[in-house]
């Protein structure tokens, strides 16, 4: 198990099964340490180790049968590289609940200048000069993605009574919703939230044009993938007043950041240190899935996908990159994929 912290730790060892022993590593899984796996059967990976072509070929090749995600998303592996070699398993629901109420936690702080307030109170300066902010109620949101996630925001928004309209490739007839297309969108919101995956088709699906075509002063809100936004982009449409903040849980040059204590180092992504200087930008360190119940939904979630693996049982939680290109998928059939 990969990239873990003492958060993990705690969950995975008091739902441990008997028959399952687990070898903590603190670094992330990637070129430099997938030999560490030599003789084990399952790789426990998390959202920012890289399991690209040279790192499955080589899991493959000490006798790893199965990747076992801590996360719903999995753009970090090469599925395709995976294919009638390794399995590949996800926990697709850990607690919607825990990243949309972060997200809307974000929201809140930023439209009510908490954050100032605080920083400001702690020096015993209790002046209200600048802190003045918005109400929700009877803003336009424009939600991207409603999955699991994507509902439980839409939820928590229209307790705010605001205005929800929404956008998603595969729209679901259970979101209570106006869905348009994402120009419309942009076009449309007064605040813009993210809850989907990253794949090819939506990489940087933030960017300068789209931008361009906000309302001045909207609010964008990341607690998906980083590589949604292009950070650049966004900068730019920060300094050029279009986008009146951002509040961001991610960050598309994370990984070597997000997870650790850099503190006492010198930042050298020079974007990153631009976004944190500005006044109405929050940034946290994709932390929006740290809740106790969320926790130990991946550890139960991962053991069962492992018991099920081992147990030879199909189950929904099984990715494979021809899932949505081939109409006989065995995994919509109920059988293993391979």
């Amino acid at each position: 198990m990969f990239d873990t912290k003492s958060y993990d730790r705690k969950y995975f060892d008091r739902l441990m099964p008997e028959n399952v022993t687990i070898k903590y590593f603190t670094p992330k899984l990637d070129e430099t340490t997938y030999p560490l796996c030599n003789g084990f059967d399952v790789v426990a990976a998390f959202v920012n180790d890289d399991l690209n072509k040279t790192v499955i070929d080589g899991l493959y090749n000490f006798g790893v049968k199965l990747i076992a995600m801590r996360s719903a998303g999995f753009n970090n592996v090469d599925v395709k590289a995976c294919y009638k070699k390794i399995h590949v398993m996800r926990v697709p629901s850990y607690s919607p609940e825990a990243v949309a109420e972060h997200t809307a936690a974000l929201l809140l702080t930023s439209a009510r200048r908490i954050h100032k307030a605080y920083n400001r109170t702690r020096d015993f300066n209790f002046s209200l000069s600048g802190l003045e902010g918005f109400n929700l109620n009877g803003k336009t949101v424009g939600v991207i993605g409603t999955g699991r996630i994507g509902r439980a925001f839409i939820d928590i928004m229209k307790g705010f009574k605001c205005k929800v309209i929404a956008y998603d490739k595969f729209p679901s007839k259970e979101v209570d919703c106006e869905y348009v297309e994402l120009n419309d969108l942009f076009k449309k919101s007064d605040i813009i939230s993210l809850h989907c995956p990253l794949t090819d088709d939506n990489f940087h699906m933030i960017d300068r044009k789209g931008i361009s075509q906000m309302k001045k002063g909207v609010i964008i809100l990341n607690t998906s993938r980083g590589a949604l936004i292009d950070a650049e982009d966004l900068l730019d449409g920060i300094k050029k007043r279009i986008v009146g903040a951002a509040c961001l849980d991610v960050y598309e040059e994370e990984s070597d950041l997000f997870f650790e204590d850099k503190s006492g180092h010198i930042l050298g992504d020079d974007v990153l240190a631009r976004l944190l200087s500005m006044p109405n930008v929050i940034i946290t360190s994709h932390q929006a899935f740290l809740t106790d119940e969320a926790l130990y939904e991946i550890a139960r979630c991962t053991y069962k996908n492992i018991a099920d693996f081992f147990d030879g049982k199909n189950s929904d939680n099984e990715v494979c990159y021809r899932c949505e290109k081939v109409e006989d998928c065995k995994i919509k059939k109920r059988e293993n994929c391979f």
